[in-house]
């Protein structure tokens, strides 16, 4: 696992097409955004691990040729539901 140190406006990025900005940070949590391409879902772990239980979406480093995850994205899912995209 890489960690990074990042202020509130500092952004990483990520194979030079997806963004993450500290957005604030305060109470204990810290609010991020997040710039990808649209044909790259985002969604929290939480959100992510019982779509890979329910459509059978394989975990990270595993091969499934039948469903890649790049390419999973909940029909009429819009923009402003998919966390900060």
């Amino acid at each position: 696992m890489l960690v990074l140190t990042r202020k509130k406006n500092e952004s990483i990025v990520i194979a030079g097409n997806i963004r993450v900005t500290v957005l604030s940070t305060g109470g204990g949590q810290i609010r991020l955004g997040i710039e990808a391409p649209p044909e790259i879902p985002i969604h929290r772990e939480e959100v992510h691990e019982q779509l890979r239980r329910s459509e059978k979406i394989p975990s990270p480093g595993t091969s499934d040729g039948e469903t890649d995850p790049a390419c999973f994205r909940p029909r009429g899912l819009r923009p402003s539901s998919c966390h900060g995209r």
